[in-house]
Parts: structure tokens; C-alpha cells; sequence
């Protein structure tokens, strides 16, 4: 079972990047850890947990990363000699690993990304790691397709962007309803996917829908 939302909406105005000034020490991060670990109600002293604060501050700087990274500095090198190529170029199938901002809880899934190049084009990792680049941070689905998006179409200035994302996200299959195999999917279009009917038609054919 699958949940639609459409996003064609204008991108949020406030700057996505900004980040929380005063940044805890990585001691701090870890002593909270410990903090939930007795909330939950086990013994952080005890072998099994004693490293286990530097293990989540550890992969939090892993699962977190996208903080520290400029999107659009990662988009920046773009190639002009393409032989006059101006037709579609999709991504699909690329996973998505992300954490919901309400629970921080896994959002697994898979994007489908593509543009419609005016002269110019970008290495196709680098759409890979514009998904990851705003996967890795706290979420919200819509906001992220959004994000992704509004950047590539920013930053390349092709003739339109398609995105899709499939993803299912645990903090409703493991907790509260338990709904298992429900992915929520949410698009954006912008330019030639937007205003043509036909484009938007042959990027979801292309997609499998």
C-alpha cells in the first residue's frame, strides 16, 4: 500500500542549513546517551553498555553527516561538451536512508531523480549524493523531496527536475499503528515537468508507475 503526496509548491524560504550554534561536546553527546540508556531502564556501567555511548555518538556522525556538507558546492562542476544531448537523464532506484525529525526513526526507500539538461549536465554520483546529502540529516519526506529538487534546478538551471521517493518509514511500522509494507511516496516537479502533462507521464512510466 502505497500513501501519494504532490509537492509542487515553492521551496521554504527560511536557509535549510542552518544549524544549532551551540554544538554539545562529543563528552556531552555521550553522557546522553547514557542519560536514555537509564531512562530506558538498563545500567550504562554494565560491560555489555559500557561503550556503547561512543558507538551511537559515533554513528551519529555517520547517520548525521549531511549537516556538514554545502549540496550545492557538491553540484557545483558541471560538463558543457555533451554532443548537443538534451533529453531526459534518470536516476532511478537510488536508496534513501533517512530519520524522521518527529521520532528519529529510520526512513528507508529509493528516489527517482531526473532533468532535462539546457547545455549542460552533472556526473550522475554526484545526483547519488545530493540524496544522501539531505537523507543524512533529522526529516520529513515532503521536505526532503522538496530540497533535493529545488537544488538540482537552482544549481544546474535545466530545463525542468523530476523527483520521486518511495520510502517506508518505521516510526509508523514499529511503533504506534504498526503498519508494516506501507511506503509513502511524494514528487516534485519543476519547469517541463510541471507544465508538461507528457513529461511528467513519461518520467513516472520510466519510474515503473
Amino acid at each position: 500500500m502505497s500513501v501519494i503526496a504532490y509537492d509542487e509548491a515553492v521551496a521554504p524560504s527560511h536557509d535549510e542549513n542552518t544549524h544549532v550554534s551551540s554544538r554539545p561536546s562529543r563528552h556531552e553527546a555521550e553522557e546522553a546517551v547514557r542519560t536514555l540508556i537509564r531512562w530506558a531502564g538498563d545500567d550504562p556501567t554494565r560491560e555489555g553498555l559500557l561503550d556503547t555511548p561512543k558507538r551511537v555518538a559515533k554513528a551519529y556522525e555517520e547517520w548525521f553527516g549531511g549537516y556538514r556538507i554545502d549540496p550545492e558546492a557538491v553540484l557545483a562542476r558541471v560538463f558543457e561538451e555533451v554532443e548537443g544531448y538534451d533529453d531526459l537523464v534518470l536516476l532511478k532506484d537510488i536508496r534513501v536512508e533517512s530519520t524522521c525529525e518527529h521520532h528519529m526513526a529510520p526512513i528507508i526507500g529509493r528516489a527517482h531523480i531526473a532533468y532535462l539538461p539546457d547545455k549542460r549536465v552533472i556526473g550522475i554520483s554526484k545526483l547519488a549524493r545530493l540524496v544522501d546529502i539531505y537523507g543524512k540529516r533529522m526529516q520529513v519526506q515532503e521536505k526532503m523531496t522538496a530540497q533535493i529538487a529545488d537544488t538540482l534546478q537552482k544549481v544546474l538551471k535545466p530545463q525542468g527536475v523530476a523527483v520521486m521517493i518511495e520510502a517506508e518509514h518505521q516510526c509508523m511500522s514499529t511503533r504506534g499503528v504498526h503498519k508494516h509494507g506501507v511506503d509513502t511516496v511524494t514528487t516534485r516537479f519543476t519547469g517541463a515537468f510541471k507544465n508538461d502533462p507528457n513529461m511528467e507521464e513519461r518520467f513516472l512510466r520510466l519510474c515503473g508507475k
